[in-house]
């Protein structure tokens, strides 16, 4: 019954999530790659072997493998998935089919191919938060304080209850879920919150504490806090709805906040400021898929559309092997007018699969880790 329980709580729901977001991150480069007039001969959801799989008619082999982290579309004249040009298959194709593969399109053309992948994810991300906003519209505080933690950063700031946040380091704040989003990502980071009190507007020194908490599901999250506190007892609390432009609107803003967060913690993981047992992998997303839904399918596709955000980044990473790299060659061929010599692309994607690998193991052990501390 534990398997059982496993399958239909946790892997069922991680294993469609992922699925979709694989399948609109390969779909992105699949239909800018053919609008290019690059063939595709395999589009594959998961790695390894073929489970089940049909030939269309352009010749492109459409999979579904065994392997479920992932996925890839396979270009003519490619080596592998990880779209390596095949210099002796190349060697041996006429003008015509060169220019049909990735590797013989203009740069142009091959550029916006590989950014078609993540940009696919980060449209997806807008639009299932558009779609939401418009559907649920959204509950929001007014950052008003009604309550301040003991020792807090803002009890040693000065702050007080009553005291209206309008700005952090000048960024207009309109919510409470504003002040979240901004302190959480900046633990022991030394900032100027602006309060309004009494008619009058204050700078106030304030450095959020580094602080573990334990969520909802019994997961121990590290970040920074400021000790301030609304309540529905404060009136405080107000329900927005959004026409459709609107919801289209505040879906490009919570991306563009997912974005800037995930570059923040990125910087915190390199200054110090966040432990690396924070980084997550496979079996993490697995797992907050399970605890999504539990809450409801619309908590399960708000999980999607930040993990959409996620693989879009991740893949932007100038890494060769991903899509990231790709682009860095490409730019490197474009300042250079020629491309990378053969033998210093294959060690460039050496170094940049075995970074990969191992930073797939750093993630997986923590995630052990965790489940078992």
């Amino acid at each position: 019954m534990a398997i059982l329980g496993f399958i239909t709580g946790y892997l069922v729901p991680f294993i469609l999530v992922l699925s979709l977001l694989v399948f609109v991150h390969e779909m992105g480069h699949y239909l800018v790659g053919r609008w290019s007039g690059i063939r595709v001969t395999a589009f594959s959801i998961g790695f390894g072997p073929e489970i089940v799989g049909f030939n269309d008619r352009h010749g492109t082999r459409w999979r579904l493998s065994l392997i479920p982290l992932g996925g890839y579309v396979r270009f003519y004249g490619d080596e592998d998935a990880a779209s390596r040009p095949d210099s002796e298959a190349l060697s041996h194709l006429s003008l015509a089919e060169r220019s049909q593969t990735l590797a013989g399109a203009k740069l142009w053309k091959r550029a916006a191919t590989v950014a078609a992948g993540p940009i696919a994810n980060f449209l997806l991300a807008i639009a299932i938060f558009a779609v939401l906003f418009a559907v649920y519209g959204r509950s929001v505080a007014d950052p008003v304080v009604a309550e301040i933690r003991p020792d807090s950063a803002a009890a040693e700031a000065g702050i007080q209850v009553g005291d209206r946040l309008i700005a952090m380091d000048g960024s207009p704040i309109r919510t409470f879920e504003d002040v979240r989003r901004y302190v959480t990502v900046r633990p022991e980071t030394q900032m100027t919150v602006t309060v309004e009190r009494g008619g009058n507007t204050i700078d106030l020194p304030l450095v959020p504490k580094r602080t573990e908490i334990t969520d909802q599901f019994g997961n121990k999250v590290e970040l920074g806090l400021i000790g301030v506190v609304t309540n529905e007892q404060s009136g405080n609390f107000r329900h927005i709805t959004y026409t459709p432009l609107e919801a289209l609107q505040e879906g490009v803003v919570e991306t563009g906040h997912i974005i800037t967060g995930t570059f923040r913690y990125i910087g915190n993981l390199v200054t110090g400021r966040m432990k690396p047992d924070q980084l997550g992998g496979p079996v993490r997303v697995a797992q907050a898929s399970g605890q999504m839904a539990t809450l409801g399918i619309a908590a399960v596709i708000q999980l999607a559309a930040v993990l959409s955000v996620s693989i879009g980044l991740l893949n932007l990473m100038p890494v060769p092997v991903l899509d990231g790299g790709h682009l860095v060659f490409y730019a490197i061929e474009a300042i250079r007018g020629k491309p990378l010599g053969a033998g210093a692309q294959e060690i460039a994607f050496r170094i940049g699969l075995a970074m990969v690998l191992s930073l797939m193991v750093f993630a997986t052990w923590n995630d052990i880790s965790n489940l078992i501390g």
